[in-house]
């Protein structure tokens, strides 16, 4: 599998196994199928409320702890200094684990809901810095974060972030955000990067497929990956969660890349950083 070198030295796999609504027995399996054929990055979240699930099926693997890579996040009504302190010990807890290797701010504090989100993001940013030093997390990075967060974060940062998550996937991949974020050595990862699927229906990538002998979805996270940016698919299928790993027999041309890059609008989740609702 190959990997990208984050800006602290770590290294993370370029495709992962992504876990939303993955919930009981099935999660569990589900997890532990996926280890045991090749995916070594695990992501879930606090607020997908499945950490033991997936905490469950890393057990069941039989794969040793360090070869796996690991990330949880922090939600959007939790963030600050304190709470986030409390907030990565559950999640330690629910995983059954040591330390995380990568612990995100799922979504950055915004203006609709923080009277000073600066201020809001910096403390919660700094909780993380000490947690990292502590070895509790082996990189920290935000998700979410549009170019006016991360340039707030810097003021007061003393690590920059390894990693930005976002929303990206043909017709929506915020190419400004990308570019910013690679000259700020920031790797991008990709959440959602099947549309929803609706990229299935699409002319131009199943053209694409059929000349690969590959389907739709692995020409999506072929794009993505070749554009270097990390793809995490989930699935509670085998056979889905077989394919979006085999990525590697096959390149798309840079004509291929180029018409990916410029499909229309097409699948957004409609969600905002500086939009998310109140907090109830």
């Amino acid at each position: 599998m190959k990997k990208l070198i984050l800006n602290d030295g770590n290294e993370i796999p370029v495709v992962g196994f992504g876990t939303y609504k993955s919930l009981g027995q099935e999660g569990i399996e589900a997890v532990k199928y996926a280890i045991s054929i090749g995916y070594r990055l695990i992501d879930t979240a606090a607020a997908y409320e499945n950490e033991e699930v997936v905490g469950k099926g890393i057990k069941n693997s039989g794969i040793e702890r360090d070869d796996i890579f690991v990330t949880t996040k922090l939600w959007r009504d939790r963030l600050g200094y304190k709470t986030a302190k409390e907030e990565l010990e559950k999640s330690l807890n629910k995983l059954d684990l040591d330390y995380i290797d990568l612990y995100l701010i799922h979504w950055p504090a915004n203006a609709k809901n923080y009277n000073n989100w600066q201020k809001t993001n910096a403390e919660t940013w700094r909780a993380m810095e000490e947690m990292q030093a502590e070895g509790k997390i082996k990189s920290i990075g935000v998700s979410n974060f549009w170019q006016e967060h991360l340039e707030a974060l810097f003021q007061t940062a003393n690590v920059i972030p390894s990693i930005n998550q976002i929303e990206f996937h043909p017709g929506y991949w915020q190419p400004e955000l990308t570019e910013y974020c690679r000259k700020q050595n920031i790797v991008v990862e990709a959440w959602s990067p099947l549309a929803r699927g609706k990229v299935s229906d699409n002319e131009l990538l199943k053209g694409i497929a059929q000349k690969h002998h590959k389907t739709v979805s692995q020409v999506c996270l072929r794009w993505i990956i070749q554009h270097e940016v990390v793809a995490i698919p989930k699935s509670s299928t085998k056979a889905r969660i077989r394919e979006n790993i085999n990525l590697f027999d096959f390149e798309l041309t840079e004509e291929e890349m180029r018409l990916t890059d410029n499909l229309p609008e097409m699948g957004f989740s409609g969600e905002l950083p500086d939009m998310w609702p109140d907090i109830v």
